[in-house]
C-alpha cells in the first residue's frame, strides 16, 4: 500500500518545528503579507524565518510547501510576483497557487519549482484539473472539501496530478475560494487581503444578562451564555435571529470540524497522494497532538495494522466532529 504524504500546519516558526519533529512529511506555510489566505498579526513568516525553517525542515526530511493562495487586484502582482520569486530562491518545496496568473508566473520564470493547485481554486472537475496541469505544469491538486470517497477516486482515475485531500480541521462548506461573507462587515477580502474576520474588527462584548457578545465591525454575530465557550468570530458559523425562531440558530453552518481518522483507509485505497491537517491559527500544541496522531495512524494503516484512532474532539471546532461530504453528500 502506498503511503500518503501527511501534510501539517504552521502558522509560525515554532509551529512548523513541533509538525516536523511530530512526524509530518510536509509542512505549509506563508508569508507575512496578503499572499496569503491566513494574513493575521502575529502568524506567518518573515523572509528570515523562511530560510531557517526550510533550512529546518530539510536536514529532518521534511518538506515545506509555501502558500501563495491569495487572489491580486488588478495591476498589483508584483507582491505575488516577488514572493514566488523568493520561494525558488530559498529552496521551498512546492508553492500553492490558487491565482492563474501567479500560477503562469511561476511556470514561466521558475521551471523546475513544483506548483501545486490551492483549494481556494476550487477545481474538482476533471476538466478543470487537466487545464491547470496543462497550461501551468501543476503537480498536485488540493481537493475541496465537498466531496465524497467514490467522487476522489473517480477523479483520481481522470487526472494527469496527484491530489491531496483534507483529514482534519475547519470544515467550511462554501464553494472554497469564493467567500466573500465577512468582506461586506469588514471591507477586507478573505481572497484578496488573505483575512477573514481580521482581529481589529472583532468584539467581544459582556452583556446585561451576562452573555458573551461576539461583534464584527459592530454586527452581532453570535452571543454565548455564561460559561459557554466564544466560537470562531465569522459570519458563516454566527447565530442568528429571524420571526420564524424563538432563538438564534446557526443560519449558514454550524461549528463543527472534520475528522476523517476513521475513513483514511478507505482514502489511500481512492488514490489519494496525500492527506492535509487544517490549522494554520492552532497553536503548537494542537499542531504537535494532531500531527502525532495521524502520522501513528498513517503509519499503522500502511504497515498492514490496525490504527489506534486517538480522541481529537477536545481540538475540534465546538468540541464536534463530522466526516463530512466524505461519508454522504445529503445536496445537490
Amino acid at each position: 500500500m502506498t503511503r500518503p504524504e501527511l501534510i501539517c500546519p504552521a502558522g509560525t516558526p515554532a509551529a512548523l518545528r513541533a509538525a516536523v519533529d511530530a512526524g509530518a512529511d510536509a509542512v505549509y506555510c506563508g508569508f507575512q503579507n496578503a499572499t496569503n489566505a491566513r494574513n493575521f498579526v502575529g502568524l506567518n513568516f518573515t523572509p528570515q524565518e523562511m530560510a531557517k525553517s526550510i533550512a529546518y525542515s530539510h536536514e529532518r526530511g521534511a518538506k515545506v510547501l509555501v502558500t501563495l493562495n491569495t487572489f491580486p487586484p488588478a495591476g498589483k502582482l508584483a507582491l505575488w510576483y516577488g514572493a514566488v520569486d523568493l520561494c525558488a530562491e530559498l529552496g521551498a518545496d512546492a508553492i500553492i497557487v490558487a491565482d492563474i496568473a501567479t500560477a503562469d508566473y511561476a511556470h514561466r520564470a521558475h521551471p523546475g519549482l513544483r506548483i501545486h493547485l490551492s483549494v481556494q481554486a476550487a477545481a474538482s472537475s476533471p476538466e478543470a484539473i487537466a487545464w491547470y496541469v496543462r497550461e501551468f505544469g501543476v503537480r498536485r491538486v488540493v481537493l475541496p472539501r465537498i466531496m465524497t470517497v467514490g467522487e476522489i477516486a473517480g477523479l483520481v482515475a481522470d487526472i494527469p496530478c496527484e491530489v491531496e485531500t483534507f483529514i482534519f480541521g475547519n470544515h467550511g462548506l462554501m464553494v472554497e475560494g469564493r467567500c466573500s461573507l465577512t468582506t461586506y462587515a469588514t471591507g477586507q477580502s478573505t481572497n484578496m487581503d488573505g483575512a477573514c474576520s481580521p482581529a481589529a474588527c472583532v468584539a467581544y462584548d459582556r452583556e446585561p444578562d451576562g452573555s458573551l457578545a461576539t461583534r464584527l465591525s459592530g454586527f452581532t454575530i453570535d452571543r454565548f451564555g455564561p460559561g459557554d465557550t466564544a466560537g470562531y468570530p465569522t459570519i458563516c458559523k454566527g447565530r442568528y435571529l429571524a420571526p420564524c425562531r424563538e432563538d438564534g440558530y446557526y443560519a449558514f453552518e454550524e461549528p463543527v470540524s472534520l475528522n476523517a481518522s476513521a475513513m483514511l483507509g478507505e482514502l489511500i485505497a481512492a488514490g489519494v497522494h496525500a492527506f492535509k491537517i487544517e490549522g494554520r491559527q492552532r497553536s503548537k500544541a494542537y499542531v504537535k497532538k494532531v500531527v502525532a496522531a495521524f502520522r501513528a495512524a498513517v503509519d499503522a494503516i500502511a504497515e498492514g495494522r490496525e490504527p489506534e484512532l486517538a480522541d481529537l474532539v477536545a481540538l475540534t471546532e465546538g468540541q464536534k466532529q463530522t466526516e463530512g461530504a466524505l461519508k454522504t453528500k445529503r445536496w445537490r
